[in-house]
């Protein structure tokens, strides 16, 4: 079988279950494992990514308004792989291509089957799981992978049961600000924290920031949607220009943390039960990988920030 996976957390998906030799193409999102960045990218964002949060959002809405595409497809490439199955998804139409954008393409030739994950829970990931497996034909396979990550997060709730249970708000945009909803809140309840704002298996929405003040959790974990953490750690500056931000105590205690968004925490892949984990390193010490660093960092202090700006390096 020959597949196209338009969709990152698919493409952990279908190496998970150890069918990666099948992969002929991917979108320009895929990114783990590393090796798939070998394979022929078939979509690309249709607007610079690199301007702020603010920009980015702002030029999204406006091509929501216009019906503007947010991806460019790249449909000559996609019908030359020939690929007999496109993974896409129809959960969100701003994160990731979706079915109906490569529908209007034409990038499929009428024997193509293709198949769209919909995920706002840990229950849809591995509904997911089940069915990239099926569409496979290694439904033992998935089942197994399925029972392997359950284990994995009882693992994590069990290990973090003794601690008390601490408040969290996850953002997952600065610039307006949103708080991480779908499934981050049922990975804060694994981890034994209690999840403010975002509520499980709802689309994340933006809020007013006076919200968050008013609830004001013990912990505030930033983990932009699409962004790594070098990206996730350059919003500091934007949530500092906000006249609530400082008042958090969150943020009066060092309690603040930013991750990488993109491989963590917004994917709904292989990655959600090291997202669990990382959530109880940062709440409660209990470490399964050496994580921080590398998928996570503390907040900046105005010092340390200025002592990295003086000599020209990041830390």
């Amino acid at each position: 079988m020959r597949i196209v996976s338009l969709l990152a957390s698919a493409t952990e998906i279908v190496c998970a279950l150890d069918c990666g030799d099948m992969l002929v193409g991917r979108s320009h999102e895929c990114d783990n494992p590393a090796w798939v960045r070998r394979l022929p990218s078939c979509s690309d964002p249709a607007f610079d990514i690199s301007v702020s949060s603010g920009e980015i959002d702002a030029e999204v809405r406006r091509r929501l308004r216009a019906g503007d595409p947010l991806y460019h497809i790249h449909a000559d490439l996609i019908r030359a792989l020939q690929p007999d199955l496109v993974i896409t998804q129809m959960h969100c139409d701003v994160c990731a291509v979706t079915a109906a954008n490569v529908e209007r393409t034409g990038a499929c030739a009428l024997e193509t089957r293709q198949i769209a994950l919909s995920t706002s829970s840990v229950e849809d990931i591995f509904n997911s799981i089940r069915l990239v497996a099926q569409a496979l034909g290694v439904e033992e396979r998935g089942e197994e992978l399925v029972g392997r990550e359950q284990r994995r997060l009882q693992v994590v709730a069990e290990k973090t049961a003794r601690f008390s249970r601490k408040s969290v708000g996850m953002i997952e945009w600065t610039d307006p600000v949103f708080m991480m909803a779908n499934w981050a809140p049922e990975l804060i309840e694994i981890a034994n924290g209690e999840p403010v704002l975002g509520r499980k298996g709802e689309y994340s929405t933006a809020i007013d920031g006076n919200k968050l003040l008013e609830i004001d959790p013990e912990y505030l974990i930033i983990a932009p949607c699409g962004f790594n953490l070098e990206r996730s750690l350059s919003e500091q500056s934007r949530l500092e220009q906000y006249p609530w931000w400082a008042q958090l105590q969150a943020v009066r205690s060092g309690k603040v943390v930013f991750a990488d968004g993109n491989l963590f925490f917004n994917r709904s892949g292989m990655t959600i039960t090291q997202s669990a984990e990382i959530v109880a390193e940062v709440l409660h010490g209990v470490r399964f990988h050496e994580t921080q660093g590398i998928h996570w960092r503390p907040m900046r202090t105005a010092i340390e920030e200025s002592a990295r700006q003086l000599m020209g390096t990041s830390f």
